[in-house]
């Protein structure tokens, strides 16, 4: 019995081997990598340099532009029998079902999965010269693989089934809108979607992530194979409910499938000077760490003396505690762009506001709209002259031309005073300027 499954298994892997070669599934391969690389490469200042965001970016344009597109491919597969009216010949093939549908879908799905790579090498490689710290996640990688090698064989199972010629480009639309759909709603349950947006600057998935995300994806896709293709289809029970499990498993846990990354939360702080304010940032965003110190020198050379002055500068997520400001807030993209400060005169500005800003709260009445008035005022003149910039929004101040025509000792007690005054205040806690 053993003579007549030597031939077919050779004829299986020559199949396999004719259509990996040919038809349609080297263009889906080629596909995918630029249906990934175009987007990403349109919006590279926001993603080079954080593996976090490059990966943010590369799984959300995998899960919603290359899934359909992969489902389209893999359901126009599964049609070309019954469009070239070969069906009933496949009956009188001595290998089985299962193994007929295997080899004609897995073409797809592993230049699917190639096509995936090659994108993920050449944004990996773009991003690499300008991390700070932390590394890219395997994990991620693992389910985006995962998630596009069983849509792949769902759709072709549906194009075996439907014998409508649109059903290719329906079956993408639909599967744009149920992808991209979960990712409105506040529920838990969004992380079932493989294309909902995660947050991974900063953050990493737990150790489990991809077996479950995988066994999610990957369970289907095998249950969906077994019950179209399997002489025993009850056996699709078992893919299904190791999915149901793992489902079940993704829409409790919800946001705590990540934890924070503490390569990328390491602070890394400058050596000050007796007197100069220290600053302190993500270990990711260290490389501007100099930058933002020359950026900041002339502000910090004001403050200077100043009584209740802050002697350190952390960034915003560090959560700035006594004695301490928050910097601008800047990300990849916005403020930051290859490790380079993109606009040093607003990240100076926007410093000095953050520590300038006061929620002091007026009256209503007449009276009330002039103290609001004064203590814009007032607040914009200290942030003109910490920032050295001119005012944006009261050119020629009188307020700013007292606080330059002070002396010296008593500008810094004035600003001491200034500065001492609560976050939650009222216009009388503001000192006249």
């Amino acid at each position: 019995m053993t003579e007549p499954e030597a031939p077919v298994r050779r004829r299986t892997h020559t199949a396999l081997w004719a259509e990996l070669r040919h038809g349609l599934a080297p263009w889906t391969g080629l596909a995918v990598a630029l249906t990934v690389l175009v987007p990403l490469w349109g919006k590279a200042s926001q993603w080079q340099g954080s593996w976090g965001e490059t990966q943010n970016q590369l799984h959300s344009t995998a899960g919603l532009l290359a899934g359909p597109l992969v489902a389209a491919a893999a359901c126009w597969q599964g049609g070309r029998e019954h469009r070239r009216r070969t069906a009933e010949l496949l009956l009188s093939v001595p290998r089985s079902r299962l193994a007929q549908a295997t080899t004609a879908a897995t073409p797809i799905a592993l230049w699917a999965a190639a096509g995936y790579l090659f994108a993920l090498a050449v944004v990996f490689a773009a991003t690499a010269p300008y991390t700070g710290a932390g590394s890219p996640s395997v994990s991620i990688v693992a389910t985006d693989l995962g998630f596009l090698l069983s849509i792949g064989f769902v759709g072709f199972v549906i194009g075996r089934l439907v014998r409508w010629r649109l059903i290719a480009p329906v079956l993408a639309v639909c599967a744009y809108v149920g992808l991209g759909f979960p990712g409105y709603l506040d529920v838990a349950a969004r992380f079932l979607s493989p294309a909902q947006r995660l947050i991974l600057d900063g953050y990493v998935p737990v150790w489990w992530f991809a077996p479950v995300l995988v066994a999610w994806t990957g369970g289907i896709a095998v249950a969906v194979l077994l019950g179209y293709a399997a002489r025993r289809r009850h056996l699709a029970v078992v893919p299904l409910a190791l999915a149901i499990a793992a489902g079940t498993l993704i829409a409790h846990t919800g946001e705590d499938l990540f934890r924070d990354d503490p390569a990328v939360a390491r602070k890394v702080c400058t050596k000050a000077a007796p007197g100069t304010p220290q600053i302190c940032m993500r270990a990711s965003d260290a490389p501007v760490l100099p930058q933002a110190s020359k950026a900041l020198q002339g502000m910090f050379s004001r403050l200077e003396g100043v009584p209740g002055a802050p002697f350190r500068f952390v960034d915003n997520e560090s959560g700035p505690k006594d004695g301490e400001a928050a910097l601008a807030h800047v990300r990849r993209g916005w403020g930051i762009t290859r490790n380079r400060l993109t606009d040093p005169h607003r990240y100076v500005r926007e410093t000095a506001l953050g520590l300038v800003n006061r929620d002091c709260k007026a009256g209503p009445d007449e009276k009330g709209r002039k103290e609001d008035e004064r203590m814009a005022r007032t607040a914009d003149a200290v942030i003109t002259w910490l920032s050295g910039e001119d005012s944006l929004w009261y050119p020629n101040s009188r307020h700013l031309a007292r606080l330059k025509a002070m002396p010296d000792a008593q500008r810094k007690v004035w600003l001491g005073r200034f500065l001492a005054v609560p976050a939650d205040c009222t216009p009388a806690e503001v000192p006249v300027l």
